[in-house]
């Protein structure tokens, strides 16, 4: 009997090896089990291809006879996965599961179809009936092109592992399964499939689709074949091309791109959110390898924890975004159910959703497994490096990964105690699991950011940082976040710009979409010269984090020290969106403004500078800006700044002295103070800095430049 479905020759088509069937008639007996489910399932007959003494052994010992090809026009493959059948020498593997896959790759409905719920499946269901070992395992996920997921007919005990039988007893079965149960599993997921098929074959606009997929055949096979009587269709195919994607093409191209946002944490505890908060950023961190994938950074993502009404479309178009990840975690005991789901956020359609209930040792597993089939979901194409990073897990112990979590949780508010805290819970980290190399690049991390920003010594700051970096990547070869520190030391301290570059790179090799390496490889290409593609790279990093503050003042400074001084004010009007009135943005608005000739709006910024500082008193300036202006401000407050300097306080701060006298152009003061600085440590963006151009010839400015190797 056909398929109800014309031009197909059975709706189900039933693939396994010889011998899984050879002594007990396990698959007869599932398939006779199978057709009984199916008749109290359809109102319809359904029609299902089953070969009780199908082709076995080697490829080179059978040929493949047109009747087969025809059978395997079906709806619904149904491979038998054995520990046999994934084998490239069986007939089974070669002649049927793969060329299924191919031929249903290249049909009217595709190898993969919505299904009434909005979900997507894939036509190949398998049926499993062993644990497998990662090299089957791999193997089929390389023909599905996704995740290997079927319905599973495994009995285990330990040193058991069988096909699952009706005698079996569930409550022995250490996977809880029962036979019928999962037999009646089987018929719903054929049910649902069929429906989504259906559907689609219901739908007049789906004829557009198939337009486009031939298009794409003869694009691909680049020979465009003249058929007689076919000018019309020919006709549609060239529209098809040109305007059909441009209909539905959104204002900004923004395809293959992902946000995951926050997930709700579901459980009693209120602690468990940096757990739950964890899991993100994990996921993250595993969907961000996709090369061809543009993922917003949890910063971002994070504006949206409590996103009120905002609509996943509305949130999608803040973030540029094509698709939205979704979830929820609830831990209870040792074990943990994560929800899933996959949006596409322009449409507003569900297109994968996924419960997992899961040990928590499994949890890394899950997390895997999700990344991998958001990957197929999207069609995204990974390498065999890809596949294997995604994969790779961080660390296997729960309780480091959420000390881990703490740890960035601090690193995250950018102060001196926060950076302290995150030392204490990345050391914690470490003690839980010694072989974490994450943990260690987040340590050292921390005392990066402390030495540049002052709060111990630099030399002191770079030697850990360095030190810890090494073993993180000694640990773990592939930390982007390693190499970035690397980088930003080699850049800010050591002033070795071929090391840093080379240290950039490999950060962008192991994750293109890592925000905080495009951050610092563009202020890296600033500090040398090379301003425009310095520009592309905080574009980048902009992409990847548009809501993320401290890329958007870093933004704001390479605009302002090319003198681009509109832009850089939008940037940080953009900043005080984000976090209103933190001083770096006042301290750039003040400067700003200056530069401008806005002189009541800078002032407006000096006097918040002013207000939030103990060492000045805000009526006295008042009092001098009323009489004689901003420039008298500038000066009262750098008098006070340089007798603090002469005093021994402040060291680290002649350069940032320097940099205001040479922006009121005092260039003998600035220069002198400029001298002090590189008494204490090198600096690094002295040429970058547009207040020190007009020192640009003089030969005391000169010799500062050699000592970072920049007189050129």
């Amino acid at each position: 009997m056909p398929s109800f479905i014309p031009g197909y020759e059975y709706d189900i088509f039933i693939s396994y090896r010889q011998k899984d069937n050879k002594h007990d008639s396990w698959v007869t007996e599932f398939v006779d089990n199978l057709k009984g489910e199916l008749e109290s399932t359809f109102k319809e007959e359904i029609s299902v291809y089953f070969d009780i003494n199908p082709h076995d052994g080697l490829l080179e010992t059978h040929d493949v006879d047109e009747s087969l090809k025809e059978k395997l026009k079906c709806l619904v493959f149904i491979p038998i996965i054995s520990r046999t059948y994934c084998d490239p020498n069986a007939f089974a593997w070669e002649h049927e599961f793969k060329a299924f896959v191919e031929q249903a790759s290249n049909d009217q409905f595709g190898l993969k179809v919505k299904l009434p719920n909005g979900n997507v499946a894939s036509r190949v269901l398998p049926v499993q009936i062993h644990d497998l070992d990662n090299a089957d395992i791999k193997l089929c996920e390389s023909v599905l092109g996704g995740v290997l997921r079927g319905i599973e007919f495994i009995y285990k005990e330990p040193g058991v592992n069988k096909p699952l039988t009706d005698d079996d007893d569930e409550k022995k079965n250490l996977n809880n399964t029962k036979y019928r149960i999962q037999v009646n599993k089987v018929a719903n997921s054929i049910n649902e499939i069929i429906s989504g098929i259906k559907q689609h074959a219901q739908k007049p606009e789906e004829v557009s689709k198939v337009v486009s997929q031939e298009a794409l055949e003869i694009r691909k096979s680049n020979k465009v074949k003249l058929i007689a009587g076919s000018v019309l269709a020919l006709l549609l195919i060239i529209l098809g091309i040109l305007f059909i994607p441009k209909l539905f093409r959104p204002e900004k191209e923004i395809e293959k791109s992902i946000a995951v946002l926050p997930f709700k944490n579901l459980s009693k505890e209120s602690g468990n959110e940096y757990f739950t908060d964890g899991l993100v950023e994990d996921l993250l961190n595993r969907i961000s390898l996709i090369e061809d994938l543009k993922v917003i950074s949890r910063t971002s993502s994070e504006i949206f924890r409590e996103r009120g009404v905002q609509s996943v479309p509305e949130i999608a178009r803040q973030l540029s975004v094509s698709y939205i990840v979704e979830g929820s975690v609830q831990r209870y005991g040792d074990r943990a159910r994560v929800t899933v789901q996959l949006i596409d956020a322009i449409n507003d359609d569900h297109i994968w959703a996924e419960n997992y209930d899961r040990d928590l040792v499994d949890i890394f597993k899950t997390q895997s497994e999700i990344a991998m089939n958001i990957a197929s979901e999207l069609n995204t194409i990974l390498t065999s490096v890809q596949k294997t990073q995604i994969q790779e897990n961080k660390t296997t112990n729960v309780k480091a990964f959420e000390l881990y979590q703490m740890g960035r949780f601090y690193w995250n508010k950018r102060t001196g105690d926060g950076y302290q805290k995150s030392i204490e819970y990345f050391e914690k980290a470490i003690d839980e699991d010694p072989e974490y190399g994450l943990a260690y690049a987040g340590l050292a991390d921390s005392y990066n950011l402390m030495a540049i920003q002052g709060w111990i010594d630099v030399w002191e700051g770079r030697d850990k940082a360095v030190e810890l970096s090494l073993k993180a990547l000694e640990l773990d070869g592939n930390l982007a976040e390693a190499y970035t520190v690397l980088g930003t030391m080699y850049d800010y301290v050591d002033c070795d710009w071929e090391k840093a570059e080379r240290a950039f790179l490999s950060a962008f090799e192991k994750n293109p979409n890592y925000e905080t390496a495009h951050q610092y490889y563009s202020e890296h290409l600033s500090i040398i010269g090379k301003h425009d593609e310095a520009r592309k790279h905080i574009n980048k990093a902009l992409e990847l984090d548009p809501l993320s503050f401290i890329i958007r003042y870093i933004s704001a400074k390479c605009y302002y020290n090319q003198d681009h001084y509109t832009d850089a004010l939008r940037e940080i009007q953009k900043c005080h969106e984000l976090q209103k009135d933190h001083h770096f943005a006042l301290e750039y608005e003040f400067r700003i403004y200056y530069q401008l000739g806005e002189e009541e709006k800078s002032y407006k910024a000096l006097k918040k500078i002013i207000a939030d500082n103990p060492d000045y008193n805000l009526e006295t300036a008042e009092n001098i800006y009323n009489k004689n202006g901003l420039n008298a401000v500038i000066d009262w407050k750098i008098e006070i700044d340089i007798a603090r300097l002469e005093q021994g306080l402040d060291l680290d701060k002649y350069y940032n002295y320097a940099n205001i006298l040479a922006m009121v152009g005092k260039s003998e003061q600035a220069l002198y103070w400029l001298e002090k600085a590189f008494e204490v440590r090198k600096y690094p963006t002295l040429k970058w800095n547009t207040h020190f151009k007009n020192l640009h010839d003089n030969p005391r400015y000169i010799a500062l430049l050699k000592k970072i190797d920049l007189a050129e």
